[in-house]
Formats: C-alpha cells, sequence, structure tokens
C-alpha cells in the first residue's frame, strides 16, 4: 500500500483524510493498516512517537464500525489529556462524513457531569484516560460489554505512570472476543507483561529503531555551572532567533520557575505541567499552537499528546534519566521532513550520565560552548534577514510619498541604521557582558542540593525531592498534590516582589489578578493605551480599579488590575477593539 486510495478503506474515510492532505502512509501505516482490516489476530505494534500510530490504528478500525448501532463498540485508553483530545480531535476529522458515527473524549480535570451527559448521546468511539473511565464505570455510565476494538495507545507511559492496575481494571470490564490492539515505543517488562496476560498470539510489528531520531535533528550540549544554567539557556535562545520550541524540565516546580524566568525576561514562553487545571493547560496549548507563545516549557508527562509538527528546536534544560526519553523529547522537533536542533544544558557532574545516553542512543551530540555577546548578535542579524525574506504578509498600508528621499544612503547605510534601531534593547544588555565561557564553570557547591546531588548524578540517581515531584499525584485524575497546594503559582503572583497601587503604595498580591493580554509591540500597543483600554472597559463602575504592573511584550502584553474587576474586564474587552484589532484578556496561568 504506497497509497491510501490504494487501500480498502470506505469512500468517507478517504474523502477526509484526502482534505487532510493524506496521501503516501508512513511505515507503520502501511503495515498496521491492511492488517486490522484483514486479520483477526490481536497486534503490538512498537513506533516512535510522531510516526502517525493514531491513524494507523482508527482508520482501519472506523472502517469496520457499525454506525446503525448505539452500543459502545470502540475504545482508545492513553495516559494524558493532551493526548486523549489529540486523538480525539483526529477521530472527529477522519469521521467527518460518516454522520451517524459519535466520538466522545473523557479524561479527569473537567467536569465528569458534563461527560456523563455527552455519553448520553451513545456514541460508539470512546477515547479515554484511564482514572476518568474507571470514575465512570464505577457510576455505571460507561459500558463495555460490547465492545469491540480496544487500543492502548502509549501503553509503556501508561504503565510508567503507574496506571498497571486501573489497566487491567478496566480490561476486565470488557468482553474476552474484543481485538485488542497496543501500541508502545518501547517493549518494556510491564509492556510485555500486559501482553502476555490480555492479547491472544499477538502479532508484532516494528517500525524504525531508537536511533532513526537523529536523521533530522542535530544534537548539541552545553556544560555550564549550576549559577549559570539560566543565563546560558537566555544567550541560548537570544543565539537562535525565531525558534518555536519546547522546553523540557525534569519537576513541576522546575518547570515553572523555568517559565517564570523566560517571561520576565520579555520572551514569548509559559509553563505546562500538573499543578495546572484543565482549562490553565487548555489556555497555554491554545496560546503555543496560535504561536502567541514561541517557548513552552513543559515536564515529560504534560508534554505527552503534542502533536506539533513546526518545532525547529528541543531544549533539555535537565536531562532525563531513561535514554529513550531523551530520544522521544528531541523526536519531537525535525518532523514532516524538516530539521530540527536538539539543545542539552548539562552541569559538569551530568557529563557521565550524557555519555550513557550517547552510549544508548548512538546518537552523536556535540560539545558547544554557550555563544558570546558578538555571536548572538550575529546571529539576530541573521534573524532579522530570514523574516525578511521569508514573511511577505502585508499587514497594512501606506502612501509610498511618505518615504522621505533615501538618495544620500547607500544600501549598507540604510541597513546598518535600520538594525541599530531593530536590535537597540539586545546590543545594550549584551554589551560587556562577560563571555560565558571564559569563566570558569561553577564547582558542586553552587548547587543548593549540592550534598544531596554529590556522586548520585553520574550513577543516574535522583534527588528525593524530584522523586516526590514527579510522582506528585496522576495528572490524569486533574488534582493537584496536597504538599504544593498552599504554595500559589509564581505566574499567578507574577513574581514581582509586590504589586503596587497608583502613586507608589504598595498593594496585596491577594487583592490583583494578573490578566494575559493578547497584543503587544508588534501591534504598537504601549502601555499608557493599555491604561486607557482598561478604564474604558471599566468606565462604567463608579469605582475605578487598582491597576498594578504592565508588561508590553513583542506579541502579547500582561497586566494586572483589581480582583474584583476581573469579570468586567474580561467581558467589555471582547466588545471593544484597538486600531481595528479584537482584543482579548485572560488570567494568567
Amino acid at each position: 500500500m504506497n497509497l491510501f486510495s490504494e487501500s480498502n478503506l470506505s469512500p468517507d474515510l478517504l474523502k477526509a483524510i484526502g482534505e487532510l492532505g493524506y496521501e503516501a502512509p508512513t511505515e507503520i501505516q502501511k503495515q498496521t493498516i491492511p492488517f486490522i482490516l484483514s486479520d483477526t489476530r490481536d497486534l503490538i505494534a512498537l513506533a516512535q512517537t510522531g510516526t502517525g500510530k493514531t491513524a494507523a490504528f482508527s482508520l482501519p478500525i472506523l472502517d469496520q464500525i457499525d454506525d446503525t448501532s448505539r452500543k459502545i463498540q470502540f475504545l482508545v485508553l492513553c495516559p494524558t489529556r493532551e493526548l486523549c483530545l489529540q486523538i480525539t480531535k483526529d477521530i472527529k476529522s477522519y469521521t467527518k462524513y460518516m454522520r451517524n458515527l459519535k466520538t466522545t473524549a473523557v479524561y479527569g480535570g473537567s467536569s465528569i457531569m458534563d461527560q456523563i451527559r455527552s455519553l448520553k448521546d451513545k456514541p460508539q468511539v470512546i477515547v479515554g484516560t484511564p482514572g476518568r473511565v474507571i470514575d465512570l464505570i464505577n457510576r455505571k455510565a460507561l459500558d463495555f460489554s460490547e465492545i469491540q476494538y480496544l487500543v492502548l495507545d502509549e501503553a509503556d507511559e501508561m504503565l510508567s505512570m503507574g496506571f498497571k492496575d486501573d489497566l487491567e481494571t478496566i480490561l476486565r470490564e470488557t468482553p474476552e472476543t474484543k481485538h485488542n490492539y497496543l501500541f508502545s515505543a518501547t517493549m518494556s517488562k510491564e509492556v510485555e507483561r500486559i501482553s502476555r496476560s490480555y492479547l491472544t498470539q499477538p502479532h508484532r510489528i516494528a517500525v524504525g529503531s531508537i536511533n532513526e531520531v537523529k536523521k533530522n535533528i542535530t544534537h548539541e550540549f552545553y556544560v555550564v555551572g549550576y549559577r549559570q544554567k539560566k543565563e546560558a539557556l537566555k544567550r541560548l535562545i537570544d543565539a537562535n532567533p525565531n525558534q518555536y520550541s519546547i522546553l523540557f524540565c525534569r519537576t513541576r516546580m522546575e518547570t515553572q520557575e523555568v517559565a517564570d524566568f523566560l517571561m520576565q525576561n520579555g520572551y514569548a514562553a509559559d509553563a505546562l505541567h500538573g499543578d495546572l487545571s484543565q482549562a490553565q493547560r487548555d489556555t497555554v496549548m491554545k496560546k503555543f499552537r496560535l504561536k502567541n507563545i514561541d517557548i513552552l516549557v513543559a515536564t515529560d508527562v504534560a508534554a505527552r499528546g503534542l502533536d506539533v509538527n513546526s518545532l525547529t528546536h528541543v531544549i533539555h534544560f535537565s536531562l532525563p534519566d531513561d535514554p529513550e526519553v531523551f530520544v522521544h523529547r528531541s523526536g519531537r522537533t525535525g518532523r514532516a521532513g524538516k530539521n530540527g536542533i536538539s539543545m542539552s544544558l548539562i552541569k559538569p557532574e551530568e557529563t557521565r550520565k550524557l555519555k550513557q545516553i550517547k552510549s544508548v542512543t548512538k546518537i552523536d551530540i556535540i560539545e558547544k560552548q554557550v555563544p558570546s555577546s558578538d555571536e548572538i548578535i550575529k546571529s539576530q542579524v541573521e534573524g532579522v534577514f530570514e523574516r525578511l525574506f521569508t514573511e511577505h504578509e502585508e499587514f497594512f498600508t501606506f502612501d509610498d510619498s511618505l518615504i522621505p528621499d533615501l538618495s544620500e544612503f547607500t544600501k549598507e547605510q540604510l541597513v546598518h541604521q535600520l538594525l541599530q534601531l531593530q536590535l537597540r534593547d539586545l546590543a545594550l544588555f549584551y554589551k560587556d557582558k562577560k563571555d560565558l565561557r571564559s569563566e570558569k564553570l561553577s564547582d558542586e557547591r553552587d548547587s543548593p542540593y549540592s550534598r544531596r546531588e554529590r556522586g548520585r548524578d553520574d550513577r543516574g540517581g535522583r534527588d528525593r525531592r524530584d522523586r516526590r515531584d514527579d510522582r506528585g499525584g496522576r495528572d490524569d485524575r486533574g488534582g493537584r498534590d496536597d504538599r504544593y497546594s498552599d504554595r500559589p503559582a509564581r505566574a499567578e503572583r507574577g513574581d514581582r516582589g509586590g504589586d503596587r497601587e497608583r502613586g507608589g503604595k504598595r498593594r496585596s498580591s491577594a487583592n490583583m489578578t494578573r490578566f494575559f493580554f493578547n497584543l503587544g509591540k508588534k501591534d504598537n500597543l504601549r502601555k499608557m493605551d493599555l491604561l486607557d483600554i482598561i478604564n474604558k472597559a471599566t468606565e462604567k463602575n463608579r469605582k475605578r480599579p487598582d491597576i498594578g504592573d504592565i508588561e508590553i511584550l513583542e506579541k502579547f502584553s500582561f497586566f494586572e488590575a483589581d480582583k474584583d474587576f476581573q469579570q468586567e474586564i474580561i467581558s467589555n474587552l471582547q466588545a471593544m477593539k484597538f486600531k481595528g484589532k479584537e482584543m482579548r484578556a485572560e488570567v494568567a496561568g
């Protein structure tokens, strides 16, 4: 099967995927689709993230579902809410012309009553996370007695997250006559055990190897001391302009801390981790997909299921313990035939762990030096020209007569002046900055964890706080770890050292709300403009809102205002426009 048109899929499915641009199947699709359409055996399919597994299992199963029946026939189990929503979205796009076929997603962190109401529409397809599926089984809202097809997607991740007992509970609720399909990136001992217990003489399909991810990806690493890590990160980002990247951290606390650092330094960044509510996670992902933010700081678990094909970089702020996790992370860039860059920031004591990753994965990871100030400016100049030659959209019109006589300038002089204007702030920041590569790398005493970490990282050991933070509680249940329930997120506080009322009087952060605003410098927005917008949005109120810090960034802004005006600001801004552009404010997650 070299083309989807050569398969035996129904015309409705072929029409839908044709409109999505599907022509030639990926390798996992070439092998899996014909097998599921023609064979009654169970299946174990091993393939890396981003190889098209969702279409591989869903297209042939959807082709065989009886849409005249109102019973659940097809169940997909997956580890995270993001992956659940992505699979559901894909299946709904595939069944665009199958009018009688309905799909429902069930996952933690969202209203269970809303999901129970949606189940009353009698969907034939359920996509769910284990915790929420069990909750609905216990409430008698799900009946799997007539399921014909069961898919365990990202089975290795579900088992590593501690869902083994949940999976077995769900599997016992399904008939033995169903077809079982297990999709995984790796074949761990737990995956092997599950397959032996619940699959009958399964056929195996293995596509590619752990090494294939390196084809279109350049791997780099930078050795920096603990105290230099964030400064080095800033330099790497500045030396790689126009990037669209995911930055991986090990723990939720580190993820929020790094995201706060980037936002406070003017970068379009945000955090994605298990301490966020579902609404906050959805908001962050919407901003990332729309490229309102171009750096997503995430934990490994939270990033599962993110399907973004245009990432230019993956940054490992902290190395994972498992070499295969390193491969999964890196494989999120370099997709769709494009080149990608994977960059790792490591402490001196982590060099042995990196050698282990290189040895297991056979990836050539090149050591590089943190860019100097001159190199960063050079990269930024190249970035300006890259945008100039690739972005041709007309944002506004003007009278050419407004352009003054430039005949006294050479083109070089004119470009020089424009670049000085464009890169002024960055150049002033790096002026007289020390070169990190010339500084002596700080030793383990720089780290607040030094006593616990000394001699542990090299053995792949983990700090107890990291282990505790990673366990934190199941993402798919939507709950926060009670240990951190009294710790407000830095993004909500703003980390500004306290809010101020007008007139310089300190204002309690408990009385202020931090807002995300969808316009920024590129929209010619100034602080005075934003103050005027807030005042107009609240002009019908007798009181005037106290306004705190205002940050105007390139693509969006943040501002703080009296929390009593929260709903008034959010609702009224939607009906207003700034220079012809629609405005939107929402509580910063």
